[in-house]
């Protein structure tokens, strides 16, 4: 039998194809079929109904734990943002001391936190990022700071945090999202408590059109 997807002699797509996220939360549901099932679990014995009972338990406690854990792994790329926006602020302020720097970086550090949007604040964080960064490479004498070499090497950590944060946000939603349709018992449960699917992370527009710009 051959291989259904053959890389060898399968249609191909030369120009490629964009790949997007899709933002729609899909609800769970079930059918008379599974109405049926638990049924009959409770007849003609009621052991297999007490036991299935449990099993839905353990399922409605496992699904409450992760979505805790879903929430945590949110907030700790806001965390992350947070400490970023920090660093970023004191290093503009060492530059200000030693150069002119342009006030709409301050002005766009202020604006991040009152952003409650993590697309646009991260958006924001790399703008404020570069204009830092032009700042920092324009003026050579800066880089014996060592504050500021500091504080850079902290923006690129903290950046590099922020990615594998979303990576494990997006690991414990794609779990979520097979776990609330495993048939029968944590997708009865997810069920019965209107669960739906959740939205992975999401870049911005914006990232996406600047990923196809030419930068040599």
């Amino acid at each position: 039998m051959a291989n259904e997807l053959d890389e060898m002699t399968g249609p191909t797509l030369d120009e490629g194809k964009d790949i997007n996220v899709i933002a729609k939360q899909i609800p769970v549901k079930v059918g008379t079929g599974s109405k049926v099932f638990e049924f009959f679990l409770w007849f003609p014995l009621i052991i297999p109904g007490l036991i299935f009972l449990a099993m839905k338990v353990s399922a409605g406690n496992y699904l409450s734990k992760l979505q805790q854990k879903i929430q945590h792994d949110a907030s700790q790329i806001d965390n992350y943002l947070e400490q970023r926006v920090m660093i970023l602020q004191n290093a503009a302020k060492l530059l200000d001391k030693a150069i002119d720097l342009d006030k709409e970086t301050f002005s766009n550090i202020a604006k991040l936190r009152s952003n409650g949007q993590m697309n646009e604040q991260a958006q924001s964080l790399e703008n404020v990022s570069k204009a830092i960064n032009v700042a920092f490479e324009a003026y050579p004498d800066l880089k014996a700071h060592n504050e500021i070499a500091d504080a850079m090497q902290q923006n690129a950590y903290l950046q590099k945090e922020i990615t594998a944060a979303r990576e494990q946000y997006n690991d414990s939603v794609a779990q979520w999202n097979r776990d609330i349709f495993s048939w029968p018992t944590k997708q009865i449960v997810a069920a019965k408590r209107g669960y739906t699917t959740r939205i992975p992370f999401i870049t911005s527009s914006e990232i996406k059109a600047k990923a196809r710009d030419v930068f040599f």
